[in-house]
């Protein structure tokens, strides 16, 4: 069963013992008591709004104040009227304290609502690391991502540390061809196909880029999957006689 509960908590700034009014404090005899006891109150006060009162119409007195902070009623009446000339405290109509600033200190969640909050950050803490370091184990309840998107995953980022590479050496970035264009050449892949299949390669380039819109499949090397598929297709060719036909055709099987 969910524990809704309400608990406050105290909020405080990683500047907030160096403010002037905290270090002053701070500074004077005895004002490191003074310190700890403005924060007990800080503490008493936050279900109440900032106000130091142990029910609606009874304010706590300096007397009550010594016995929960644990410290001489003597030190507790010093550190009030230090307090209130600081601006840390100021007293109200009905007798009551009220700690100043104290809607900047104060948090409120519950059990349960603590725990989402929890889930939450860690959500997009997860979210914010890379995915070549990110815990790749999905949360409870989550779809496991397909080994093929995984693999495609790596490819892309072996072909864009490839392109960098490329960009670092002076080179000119690959460029999309093909009839969908998504076959990713660089000048020098174009040229050398260019060389090796006069009259084919804008063929293999259109084949290749049909197959992979139609298949969605990905590959490592573009120009060295054309060179096999032409190598392939040599081979098949030997026993013939003429000029083989080199037409793709929709379907056909790769």
């Amino acid at each position: 069963m969910a524990d809704n509960r309400k608990y406050y908590y105290l909020k405080l700034k990683e500047s907030y013992f160096d403010e002037d009014a905290i270090v002053l404090l701070e500074s004077m005899q005895d004002g490191m008591l003074y310190s700890n006891i403005l924060l007990k109150m800080y503490l008493k006060s936050l279900k109440n709004g900032g106000k130091l009162q142990l029910a609606e119409n009874i304010p706590y007195t300096a007397q009550m104040i010594a016995t929960i902070t644990r410290q001489q009623v003597g030190t507790v009446e010093r550190a009030l009227q230090i307090f209130m000339k600081l601006g840390l405290v100021e007293p109200l109509q009905n007798g009551a304290l009220y700690m100043s600033n104290i809607e900047l200190l104060i948090g409120q969640s519950s059990t349960e609502g603590e725990r989402k909050r929890r889930a939450r950050l860690a959500l997009q803490e997860q979210k914010a690391l890379p995915e070549a370091v990110a815990d790749k184990r999905p949360p409870d309840g989550a779809d496991i991502c397909p080994p093929e998107i995984e693999i495609e995953k790596e490819i892309d980022i072996e072909l864009e540390i490839k392109r960098e590479g490329e960009l670092k050496k002076g080179q000119n970035a690959p460029a999309p061809f093909g009839r969908y264009k998504n076959v990713i050449l660089s000048e020098k892949e174009l040229a050398e196909l260019q060389e090796e299949l006069p009259g084919k390669w804008e063929y293999y380039i259109d084949r290749l880029s049909g197959y992979i819109a139609s298949s969605g499949k990905k590959y490592k090397n573009h120009a060295a999957t054309i060179r096999r598929w032409a190598a392939d297709d040599r081979v098949k060719e030997k026993p013939k006689k003429g000029i083989p036909d080199y037409s793709y055709k929709e379907g056909e099987s790769l």
